[in-house]
Formats: structure tokens, C-alpha cells, sequence
């Protein structure tokens, strides 16, 4: 398995893998069994894939042909090989569900890899292939903006820029522009010896935002540099929910007990694993849904 890739529909996950031989994502049907029924029951949704792969075959559907398998993570940690499809493949799938759902799910499953955020998150993938990511300085205000310069440049025309605007989100207002240069300097003093002391620093720059758009993504990134580099550990985002997170960030303003204790439950030492990285960065995008 080269890449791993997760994206979300109605809050479930769809896992997809990079196929090097044919050079395309290919994904989990299984996964959008699991959507298209709104069902979360494994062995019924294996069994009703059992079924209409039968049925098909039946029907010589070149869906059925077009199927390929590739491993995944199971619940139990081991990779299985589980049934894949490519892109259009699961468009086809998609058809097979006539209901509200479904043509939702294929308006998501079509959604333009060319939009900002679609770009934004195949930079950030790319983040962890580059000699780039050597250089950033971990733990500053410059090394989180080398990281949203990299991710958003050619995006945003400030990417990488202190903003000089104040913001605002969900009646919480952010540090105003005027005292945000001193802050960050502030921020930078901050010890980092130790896991509490990180996630103060992390809560910290929180609350400056010091962009105006693209914060979370990129502080996320930079809270997973501090920690690798000081605790030889990282965050694995795919054990934290967004709804905890969200709800722990809110509160972190003014207590940061609860965000301590959601992030230390998640770390891992798997520090250097690809896969890791393209889940964590999953995770982060979809944390910035709808949000």
C-alpha cells in the first residue's frame, strides 16, 4: 500500500488507496455500502454487498469485473484484502441505490479536487514527501507560517501572512491584529519541554489565529512538528471525532484540561509512518467542514 486516502460522508468514513500500477485512487465499496444504507453493521453490509455482486454478475455487469482488491486496516489492526472500485466504478455503485442519499453521496463523491481546499490538502500530502519539511522551524511563529506559505501559496495571496484584520468565529474573537506581532513573540518564548507545556503553546496559537484563513490545518500540522521533535510523538488524528475536538477547542479559550486530555489519549510513536501522516491530514481537513 503506497498512499491511504479518508474522506467523510454524513460523518462515516470513506477509505480510498492509491493503486501505483494503474495510477488512480481506488475505493473501500465496502465503505460505501456502509453510506448508500446508512449502516454501520459490518457483516450486514458484506453480506448485502455478497448479494448484489451476485446479482450482477448475474446481469453481467461490467462492475462486477471492474471490482479489484487491495488490502486495508481492519478493526483488529491487520490489513485485509478487501473488494475496491476505481472512480467511475463507484459512480456506477452509486446508481445502484435510487434513493435522496445516494445522489447526495454522488454530488459529495464528484466534488472538484480543484477547488482551494482540494488543493490546498494535495499540497499538504505533499508536505511530508519534501526536503521542505526539514527546514520549517518548529515551534515558531516562522515555522507555522513556512507551513501555511507552503500549503495555501498560489491559493490565498496571504498565504504565509500575519493578518492586519481582525476576526472573529462563533462569538469568540481572536487576537486583535494590533498586538498580534507581540503575541506571537510571546508564543515563541513558550517552553515546550513537556506534553502539558505543548498543548499550551498549541492553545496559545489558537487563540492568536494569526491568519486569516487556514489556521486549524496549519497549526495542527505544526502542534505534530513540536511533538515529534521533543516527545518523538505525534498525534493520531483518526481516534479523536470531530464533534470531541471541536467542543475541546471551544473550551480550551478558557480551560484546556479537556483538549489535554483528548490529545494525550491519541498520541502514537509512529511518528514516520506515511500513512499516519495522509490520515492525520484527512482528519484535519475534515475537522474544517462546514465549519
Amino acid at each position: 500500500m503506497s498512499k491511504v486516502s479518508i474522506r467523510f460522508f454524513d460523518d462515516r468514513e470513506v477509505r480510498a488507496v492509491w493503486d501505483d500500477e494503474n495510477s488512480k485512487w481506488r475505493f473501500s465499496v465496502l465503505d460505501i455500502i456502509a453510506v448508500l444504507r446508512n449502516q454501520d453493521d459490518y457483516t450486514k453490509n458484506r453480506n448485502y454487498w455478497k448479494y448484489l455482486k451476485a446479482k450482477l454478475k448475474k446481469e453481467n455487469s461490467e462492475l462486477v469485473s471492474s471490482t479489484t482488491q487491495l488490502k486495508l486496516v481492519a478493526n483488529d489492526g491487520k490489513r485485509y484484502l478487501t473488494d475496491m472500485l476505481d472512480y467511475e466504478g463507484i459512480i456506477t455503485l452509486g446508481k445502484e441505490f435510487p434513493s435522496k442519499t445516494a445522489n447526495r453521496f454522488i454530488d459529495w463523491f464528484t466534488y472538484s479536487p480543484e477547488s482551494i481546499d482540494g488543493k490546498s490538502k494535495t499540497k499538504a500530502y505533499a508536505l511530508f514527501e519534501t526536503s521542505f519539511s526539514d527546514s520549517i522551524e518548529v515551534g515558531t511563529a516562522k515555522g507555522l507560517q513556512q507551513i501555511h506559505a507552503y500549503i495555501f501559496g498560489g491559493l490565498y495571496d496571504f498565504a504565509g501572512q500575519i493578518r492586519t484584520k481582525n476576526i472573529a468565529k462563533g462569538g469568540y474573537r481572536f487576537e486583535y491584529a494590533n498586538y498580534l506581532n507581540s503575541t506571537l513573540l510571546q508564543i515563541d518564548t513558550m517552553p515546550e519541554t513537556n506534553f502539558d507545556e505543548i498543548v499550551e503553546k498549541y492553545v496559545a496559537m489558537n487563540k492568536a489565529h494569526p491568519f486569516m484563513e487556514g489556521n486549524g490545518r496549519s497549526t495542527r500540522i505544526w502542534l505534530d512538528l513540536i511533538l515529534k521533535k521533543q516527545l518523538k510523538k505525534c498525534v493520531d488524528w483518526s481516534k479523536i471525532s470531530k464533534t470531541n475536538y471541536m467542543n475541546a477547542m471551544i473550551i480550551s479559550s478558557v480551560d484546556s484540561s479537556v483538549l489535554n486530555s483528548l490529545l494525550k489519549t491519541a498520541l502514537t510513536t509512529d511518528i514516520k509512518s506515511r500513512e499516519m501522516y495522509m490520515k492525520g491530514i484527512d482528519y484535519s481537513y475534515y475537522y474544517e467542514e462546514n465549519e
